[in-house]
């Protein structure tokens, strides 16, 4: 964070601070789901998996390719910190800073979670929001963000002191995914990466510009969905933070279990098919 300037600003500091930026990734030229066709099949889908995410753990579930996945707040105000992996290939996994450069800091309908080098294809499209309203409030904040990295008990330890608390997200992500994948504690944690912080309401201080968090705005019934674009693998904790209004990392906060609901349609959106991984060669200029 940035609070003190130990320079004097130069004669033509406003005129630089006027020039216009410019977007990193324009997204003109990728393909894009066809949204309507995504909508079209969401009449009459079939519940085949419901998986309970207990407060202050973590769980995991499959997700076929071609059906859609929902994560519903059930009982009370509750954030989830959610990992996605290949089914078949723990190696590629959502990438958080790949996906908040082409689709921005927070995420919703129409946008596509994408996977990790060298891979980098579309893993899953966000199909419904029922928080689709909030928008930007007037603190700058949002929710569904792919900005923050996950509570993990390293950080916690770092500014406590020396504290140590085992069900933060990290280490709750760790747990579950050595337990799927019958892995060890260690080799699970490699697996484990930034997250899509679902139901989470998050932004940037204009001041320190400092990730802020604050109470989410998510209720009883309240849903995000997803289509699965390949076959996918679905880990998630169920923040102890609770709604994050006050704190994480700690066992103070209100928390509530989550649910996850796997849905089978009657027939995949027209014209569709799983994307292929990245066409890059992968010679790096190497000859």
């Amino acid at each position: 964070m940035k609070t003190t300037s130990f320079t004097s600003a130069p004669q033509d500091a406003d005129a630089r601070k006027a020039i216009r930026p410019v977007i990193c990734y324009p997204t003109d030229t990728m393909p894009r789901p066809d949204l309507a066709q995504y909508q079209a099949v969401r009449e009459g889908l079939e519940l085949v998996n419901r998986v309970v995410v207990p407060p202050r753990d973590a769980a995991t579930w499959e997700v076929p390719a071609g059906h859609f996945c929902r994560i519903v707040c059930s009982e009370g105000s509750q954030v989830g910190d959610l990992n996605l992996f290949n089914l078949h290939n723990l190696h590629e996994r959502f990438y958080s800073g790949k996906t908040r450069a082409l689709c921005g800091t927070h995420v919703g309908v129409g946008d596509q979670i994408f996977s990790s080098f060298p891979y980098l294809r579309p893993m899953a499209t966000i199909t419904y929001d029922t928080l689709d309203w909030y928008g930007f409030d007037d603190f700058g904040g949002a929710v569904h963000d792919v900005i923050g990295t996950r509570c993990d008990p390293y950080t916690h330890n770092l500014l406590s002191n020396g504290g140590q608390y085992h069900h933060c997200c990290h280490s709750n992500l760790t747990r579950a995914l050595a337990k799927k994948a019958g892995l060890s504690l260690e080799e699970a944690e490699r697996h484990v990466h930034d997250v899509l912080n679902v139901f989470m309401c998050t932004g940037f201080t204009r001041d320190t510009g400092q990730y802020f968090m604050k109470a989410s705005p998510v209720r009883p019934d309240d849903y995000l969905e997803f289509f699965a674009e390949i076959d996918l693998l679905g880990c998630m904790s169920a923040c102890p933070g609770g709604d994050c209004s006050t704190v994480h990392s700690s066992d103070a906060a209100a928390c509530f279990p989550l649910v996850v609901e796997v849905l089978r349609p009657k027939h995949p959106p027209l014209n569709w098919k799983a994307p292929a991984i990245n066409g890059y060669d992968r010679s790096h200029g190497g000859g």
